[in-house]
């Protein structure tokens, strides 16, 4: 009976191995796997973008070897463009800037709606995060301090911030890239309007449905896009750079390096002169030239006669032998 019961919970537990077995690598690979890269479009040639206006105060640079454009769509007027130095083209109003707008808006909505979703803080500053999609509970971003993007060695790592409403930096806040995180793989989808404190350094694409206000003395790697407000300048750096493809690990051989043939010299074995053997003398063997003959005095003589009985055993012998003959006879 005993053997009966275990056999079912044998069977049973076996059934859950295989299952768990089969399973658990199909969850290994979810985890793993990454998002796509936002495609930007035409509007990936702009450092900033706006809806309305563009306004500037101080001297302002853009540039960036992907494209250092600056537009404006529907909206007609730059405040302070002659302190501005622009290293791409000016577009205003036109079918450029027209494209680009409609490609930010394509952007946007891909960014906003990626999913799994990871809801974390709202702030951000202190926190290392790893690839992902993160927002948070009441719909908003602030970074207080550093926030760290960590790609773990992945440089084709993407992290996407969504938020319902605002993105706010504090002063002299930062974003830091670490081990293969670019900003080029770095999208933030703000609802409304964004705000980056002075002198703060920040780190991304913005793509914002209102407005960008870029405070005193903040820098930006990346972009500043508004789809239907301003973008407000004050002595900024917007740096769009260009996101390289990632090339295979470089395998460096090192030369190989001719070793010279070992000569091994085989020592000569001097003959070693082994002393004559010394001739032994010959051993004479002098015989006495008389024989010792040994006196026995006492005793009895030595059994050199043949015994008295021996003679009479022969001769009963013959007697008898003499005596069958004449007999016969």
């Amino acid at each position: 009976m005993k053997l009966n019961r275990t056999k079912p919970l044998f069977a049973s537990l076996l059934a859950a191995a295989v299952i768990l077995m089969t399973t658990l690598p199909v969850i290994g690979m979810s985890v793993e796997t990454s998002q796509p890269t936002v495609n930007l479009g035409t509007s990936s040639t702009f450092a900033v973008l706006a809806g309305s206006t563009i306004t500037n105060t101080g001297e302002t640079v853009i540039n960036g070897d992907a494209g250092a454009d600056a537009g404006l769509f529907p909206g007609t007027s730059i405040t302070g463009q002659t302190s501005m130095t622009i290293g791409g083209a000016v577009h205003i109003a036109d079918a450029v800037a027209s494209i680009a707008k409609s490609d930010l808006l394509t952007a946007y909505n891909d960014a906003a709606g990626r999913t799994p979703v990871t809801r974390i803080a709202s702030e951000l500053g202190g926190t290392t995060l790893a690839p992902g999609v993160y927002d948070s509970a009441d719909g908003t971003f602030q970074i207080t301090g550093t926030l760290t993007l960590d790609a773990k060695g992945n440089p084709d790592g993407v992290f996407i911030f969504k938020t319902a409403s605002t993105l706010i930096t504090a002063v002299d806040s930062n974003v830091a890239l670490i081990n293969g995180a670019r900003y080029c793989r770095t999208f933030w989808a703000v609802g409304s309007s964004a705000t980056l404190g002075v002198n703060s350094h920040f780190v991304g694409h913005i793509f914002a449905t209102t407005s960008i206000t870029a405070n005193t003395g903040a820098s930006v790697q990346g972009q500043l896009l508004a789809s239907n407000g301003a973008v407000t300048l004050d002595n900024n750096t917007i740096t769009n750079g260009i996101c390289e493809d990632t090339d295979p690990p470089v395998v460096v051989t090192p030369p190989v390096v001719e070793t010279p043939p070992v000569v091994v010299t085989q020592p000569i074995e001097q003959p070693v002169a082994t002393p004559p053997t010394p001739e032994s003398a010959p051993v004479i063997v002098v015989a006495p030239s008389d024989a010792v003959t040994e006196t026995v005095t006492g005793g009895r003589m030595p059994d050199t006669a043949t015994p008295w009985y021996n003679m009479l055993l022969i001769g009963v012998v013959l007697s008898a032998a003499g005596a069958a003959g004449l007999k016969f006879r």
